[in-house]
C-alpha cells in the first residue's frame, strides 16, 4: 500500500514504477531550465546539479503521480524547496568555519631549520673546545661567563691575581674565537 498525503492508495509495484518514470521523464525534460533557475538561487551550477540529482531521488519515491494534477509545478516546488534545505545547510556550515578564521600571517620566532642545525653545531663545538681548554683555563672560564662571578672574587677562589684571571680569560676566548670563529665563516 502506497501512501500520496494522509490518503492510503493500493499501487502495484508496477504502478510504484510507472510513476517514478513518469515524473523522472518530466524532470529530464525541464533539467536545462531547472539547472539555470537553482544556478541563481544557489549562486553556484555545482550547486544547482547537487539539487537537482537530489531532487532525482525524491522524485523515485513519490507514490502516486496521478494525484499531482501540475506536474511541472510540482517538480519546480520541489526542487526549490530542496535548494532552501541547501541554503539553510550551506549557511550553518559556514557559521560553523567562520569561528575557525585562518590565523592573520604573523612570521613565526623560531628560527628557520637550517639556522637552527647551524647554531646546534656551533654549540657543539664550543662545547668540545671549551672540554680542550687546561683545567685552570677552563675553570676560570666558567666561573666567569657561566657564573658570573666578579674577576676579584675568581682571584680570591682560586688563589690567583686579577691579571692570571684576565690572562686565563684571554687565553680561553682566543682559543674558543678560533674554533668557533671558523666554523662560522
Amino acid at each position: 500500500m502506497a501512501y500520496c498525503g494522509s490518503f492510503a492508495l493500493a499501487l502495484s509495484p508496477q504502478d510504484m514504477l510507472s510513476c517514478a518514470v513518469v515524473l523522472s521523464d518530466l524532470l529530464v525534460t525541464e533539467r536545462p531550465s531547472l539547472i539555470r533557475r537553482l544556478t541563481r538561487l544557489l549562486g553556484s551550477e555545482v550547486a544547482a546539479e547537487d539539487v537537482t540529482q537530489s531532487l532525482f531521488f525524491k522524485l523515485q519515491r513519490v507514490d502516486n503521480p496521478a494525484a499531482i494534477q501540475n506536474k511541472s509545478a510540482f517538480l519546480n516546488r520541489l526542487a526549490t524547496n530542496l535548494a532552501t534545505d541547501w541554503l539553510r545547510a550551506q549557511k550553518r556550515r559556514d557559521g560553523l568555519f567562520t569561528a575557525i578564521d585562518t590565523a592573520p600571517d604573523v612570521p613565526c620566532d623560531l628560527p628557520i631549520a637550517e639556522r637552527q642545525l647551524l647554531d646546534r653545531e656551533q654549540l657543539r663545538i664550543l662545547l668540545e673546545s671549551v672540554d680542550d681548554l687546561t683545567p685552570r683555563c677552563r675553570e676560570v672560564f666558567l666561573l666567569r661567563k657561566v657564573e658570573e662571578l666578579p674577576v676579584n672574587e675568581i682571584a680570591s677562589r682560586l688563589g690567583i691575581s686579577r691579571s692570571m684571571v684576565a690572562r686565563h680569560m684571554d687565553n680561553a676566548l682566543r682559543h674558543l674565537f678560533a674554533r668557533v670563529g671558523s666554523v662560522g665563516e
